[in-house]
Order: structure tokens, then sequence, then C-alpha cells
């Protein structure tokens, strides 16, 4: 495989991102689009590095919501299944006369018991089921605690709410060329403050002959903004400082050119820092085009409207001389 070798000698190198350079321990992208770093870890047992706190305030909401439910089903009708096998003739108030009417009143007085509410109908008087009642009693206090526990993680956890464009773009800019994408925070009544952007380039180029990969700072037209209540496009212009300066879309495949995103902000919701990270690569980036505004007046003039729908929206925009 080619490797590039012109890199702008002015450009500023970044060795602190905590990468390696070798490019044949990486596999694919370095960060993944949703911000994880695309990493997987081996070595040691699977419980050693698991931790099902920090996966559960992780997961997706609907996932999230799923295994909740997912596991208040199963362990039910586990503790059913253990009642069945034990017999009615370890329970008053049972009323059903087939083994499936005995299974179905099983699972209710299971979740009865896992719950605390304890209607009262059936009732355990056997050892056995007297017993396994306690442990599945108990078992609820502490399923519920760790729930709650987990839920309000999930809710008091802070997060940027970003939603970066599929896209970054290079085109005209001031008279020049410009690499750029943009992003906006996406919720209702959610702005950051203090809005601080760092980006990376990695590229692949030829060192000591070699292949590495070398890391550049980016620099951009702007990297703080004081509030952040609408989109951000940033820009990076290419320049006679640009690690890209006389880039074609060929080379940038040829260096394996990925961007990595920072974005760091106050959230005063949450009276906390927040940040999120994202990556485009070489594929990612589409030549000769610019982004259209994506806000507007409202209809009666009071207003500005943030439109979330055109954040990928660009038109075709020539660039008057090679990057």
């Amino acid at each position: 495989m080619s490797v590039h070798t012109r890199v702008n000698p002015f450009s500023k190198i970044n060795n602190d991102t905590g990468f390696g350079n070798n490019p044949n321990d990486y596999g694919g992208r370095f960060i993944n689009r949703d911000g994880t770093f695309n990493l997987r870890k081996e070595g040691m047992l699977f419980w050693d590095r698991f931790s099902i706190f920090h996966t559960m305030l992780n997961l997706p909401r609907w996932k999230f919501i799923s295994l909740i439910i997912i596991f208040y089903l199963v362990i039910n009708f586990l503790f059913a299944i253990v009642y069945f096998m034990i017999g009615a003739d370890q329970f008053l108030g049972v009323i059903g006369k087939t083994p499936w009417a005995f299974f179905k009143e099983m699972y209710f007085f299971s979740t009865e018991t896992f719950t605390t509410v304890g209607y009262g109908r059936v009732n355990p008087v056997g050892d056995g089921a007297n017993f396994i009642a306690a442990i599945e009693s108990m078992s609820g206090f502490l399923s519920f605690a760790i729930a709650t526990g987990l839920i309000y993680g999930r809710f008091s956890k802070p997060k940027a709410y970003l939603i970066f464009s599929r896209n970054a773009l290079i085109g005209p800019y001031q008279g020049k060329t410009g690499l750029m994408f943009r992003f906006a925070s996406y919720k209702d009544n959610h702005t950051l403050t203090n809005v601080e952007i760092k980006v990376n380039i990695a590229l692949q180029v030829i060192e000591n002959d070699k292949p590495a990969y070398k890391f550049y700072d980016m620099e951009l037209e702007r990297s703080r903004v004081e509030s952040l209540p609408m989109n951000w496009t940033v820009v990076h212009p290419i320049d006679e400082r640009s690690p890209i300066m006389g880039f074609t879309q060929e080379d940038m495949k040829t260096a394996d050119m990925e961007l990595y995103v920072l974005v760091r902000g106050f959230d005063d919701v949450y009276s906390n820092n927040v940040l999120q990270r994202t990556s485009y690569t070489y594929g990612e980036i589409i030549f000769n085009r610019k982004f259209i505004p994506m806000y507007r007046e409202s209809n009666d003039g009071k207003t500005t409207i943030l439109e979330l729908h055109k954040l990928d929206e660009s038109v075709e925009a020539k660039i008057q001389a090679d990057v």
C-alpha cells in the first residue's frame, strides 16, 4: 500500500494525542463517529474488565429500558418455576385447578413478592415456599435499589447533547480554501457556554523509510465561543501552515487521513463541564461543497428558528485553486 510522504513542514506536530504511530498496530479509525474509542481490550478475564455499572450508565436509552424490563420478566419467571416445582401444597389461596393455571398464579405471586406488593390471597405456608419467598423479596429490594441508583446516575450524568454533520467539507473560504464541519446543541432549553474545540489530524507518512502515523494540530478560524445557542461551523483554513496544504482527495486516502474532534463546554443545567468527541475519516470528507444556512426568521419576525434537519445540507462550491 502506498503511503503519503508530502506533508507541509510548517505544520505543528501533536505528540500528546494518546495514540501510537505504528500503522500496523491499528485497525480502522481511531475514534468512532459516536465519540467512543475504536478499541477492544483483551488479555484479562472478562469479569475483571467488565463494569456493569459503567455499561448500564452508557447504554442507549432503549437498550437500558429493554434490559430492565427483560430482567424483571425473567427473574419472576425463574422464581415462578421454582414455586411451581415446590407444589401447590406449599401455598394457601391457590384456586387454579390445572398445571397451567397454577403456574400463572405462581408467576403473579412471584411478581407480588418481588415488588413486595403482597396482595394476600396466595401466601406460602410450607418451609420451602417461605424460604424461596424470603430470598425473592430480598432480591426485589436489592434490585430496585440498584435500578434506582442507575436511573439516577443516567439522569444526573452531564451530557453535551451535540449533533455533528455527517460529512466534513472542503470548499471556498474567504478567497482561499477551508476544511469545515458543523455541529449544534439539539436539546431545547439546553445551551453550552464557554465552548472550546480542538481538532487534530492523523496522517500516515514515511518516516525513516517506514510508514508511521503523525498527528498534527489543526489551526482553526475560531477555537472558542462564549455560548452555543445555534450551530457552529468549524473552519480550518488550508493555508501555508496547514498539514493538508496541497492535498487532493486521493492524497487523503493514501495518507489514511482522520480528523479527531474534541468539544468541551460548560453546562449550566448540571453546573459541570461536558465534552463530546467525534471523527471524520477521508471517506467522510467531500470536496467542492459548502454548507447552507440552517436558521431563519420566524413568520412573525419575533424569533430565530434553528432548522436541525438542515445540519448536513450543502451545495456545490467549486474550489478556485488546488488545495
